[in-house]
Formats: structure tokens, sequence, C-alpha cells
């Protein structure tokens, strides 16, 4: 399954920009970490399916859905996705893939910059002032 999920050329672009693993401590290590790439695979699988993340089957995908989620947690602050999204961009122009004629904004998705135009308050459309409460 994790094959299906992560293919290798998947995994080959993503591993360079995932952050270093922390150094086990010596004395009270812990658990042994989940391998990344089982660590995505849950993520994948999440995407894929839409199942909630305590839902994600530890045995299929190799971890279970809380490591996944902590671990894209993790990447997230780490900022690998735009990283990622980047060198996306970067290897479809490379190779003359990427056409921008035809292409669409989400007003949604895009940050309007120092708040946009600011329009003067407008006057209540109300009958009057609402009582108090109190």
């Amino acid at each position: 399954m994790s094959a299906d999920l992560v293919p290798d050329d998947l995994w080959e672009r993503v591993a360079p920009l995932l952050p270093p693993v922390p150094e086990r401590r010596r004395r009270h290590p812990g658990r042994l970490r989940i391998p990344d790439r089982a660590a995505l695979t849950g993520v994948m699988y999440v995407l894929r399916t839409g199942v909630a993340w305590r839902n994600v089957p530890a045995e299929t995908v190799g971890c279970s859905g809380v490591t996944a989620w902590r671990r894209l947690r993790d990447w997230t602050e780490a900022g690998v996705w735009p990283r990622l999204h980047a060198a996306m961009l970067a290897e479809l122009r490379q190779t003359d893939l990427l056409d921008l004629d035809d292409c669409a904004v989400d007003g949604s998705h895009v940050r309007a910059l120092k708040g946009g135009i600011m329009s003067a308050l407008r006057p209540s459309t109300g009958p009057g002032s609402v009582p108090s409460t109190m």
C-alpha cells in the first residue's frame, strides 16, 4: 500500500526538503522514531480516503494517524510544503510543462496585502438604536 501512496519519485522529491531527524537521547531514548516515509504514507492515506486521523490503519500504513498528524504539523511549521511547491513549479518550468495561459486565482486563498482599500464606515440602516438588554 505504501508504494501506491508514496511512490519512489515522490519520495525522492520530498525527502531532501524534510527537516533532519532529531538525535536520540542516550539515557532515556524513548520509542524508536517512525520513518518519515511511513508518516508521509499516513498523511497521503488521510488525504486520499478522507478518514479521520484516529481511523488510520497503522498495520497497513506503517504508523498511527496521530503520528502522521504530528509529523505533518512539524513539517508544516518547518516550511516543507511551500518549498516542495516551489521545487515542483521550477521542475515544470524547466521541462516547459507549466502553462499559465489557463489559470485562475481563488480570492479566498490570496491574501490582501496591507488590508486592501479601506472605505469609510457606512451608516446603520436600522430604524434606531437597540435597547440595552441589561
